[in-house]
C-alpha cells in the first residue's frame, strides 16, 4: 500500500515536471527574436524612465517626501478619493500621484487628455481649498497614456 503511494506521488510530480517543462520550451519559442524574458529588449527603456531619472533629482517632489502628519495624509486620502469616485476618468488618471508636503499638493502623471487634467487639478483645489495651493506636473498625452484605453473607456465606445 506504502510503495503504490509512493510510486503516484513520484509519478505526479515527473508529470508535473514534463508538463512545466514542455510548457517553458513552448512559451520561449513563441517569443520573438532579440527580446528578453522581461518583454523588452536591451535596447528598450520602460516608458517611464525619463520620469524616473527625473524624480531622483532632490528639488521634485516624491511620494516618499510626503509627511506623515495627520493633516498631509487627510489631504492626500481625500484628494485620491475624489478623483477614484469620477468614474468618468480613465485609469491613468485615477492613478496620478498625488503628494502633500506641508499642505502643497503636487499631481504627476499621465493622462489621456487635456480635459482629464484639468479635472484632476479642479478635484484637487476643491479638497484643498484654492488652486493656489496645487501644483500641477501632470503629462496629457503622453506615450504611456495613450497605449491603452481603460476598460471603461473602452465599455463606452
Amino acid at each position: 500500500m506504502r510503495n503504490c503511494i509512493v510510486r503516484t506521488l513520484i509519478t505526479t510530480l515527473l508529470l508535473s515536471l514534463g508538463m512545466l517543462w514542455a510548457q517553458q520550451d513552448q512559451n520561449s519559442s513563441q517569443q520573438p527574436a532579440g527580446s528578453s524574458s522581461a518583454g523588452t529588449s536591451d535596447k528598450t527603456l520602460p516608458d517611464n524612465t525619463k520620469n524616473s531619472q527625473r524624480d531622483r533629482n532632490k528639488s521634485e517632489a516624491t511620494a516618499d517626501q510626503q509627511k506623515n502628519n495627520k493633516s498631509d495624509r487627510e489631504l492626500a486620502r481625500q484628494i485620491r478619493r475624489a478623483l477614484v469616485k469620477d468614474k468618468s476618468l480613465s485609469t491613468y488618471a485615477h492613478n496620478i500621484k498625488v503628494i502633500v508636503q506641508d499642505g502643497m499638493v503636487t499631481l504627476k502623471g499621465p493622462v489621456h487628455t487635456a480635459q482629464e487634467k484639468q479635472a484632476i487639478e479642479a478635484k484637487a483645489a476643491e479638497v484643498t481649498g484654492g488652486a493656489d495651493k496645487v501644483k500641477s506636473e501632470i503629462e496629457v498625452g503622453s506615450r504611456q497614456a495613450s497605449k491603452k484605453p481603460s476598460p471603461g473607456k473602452m465599455a463606452n465606445q
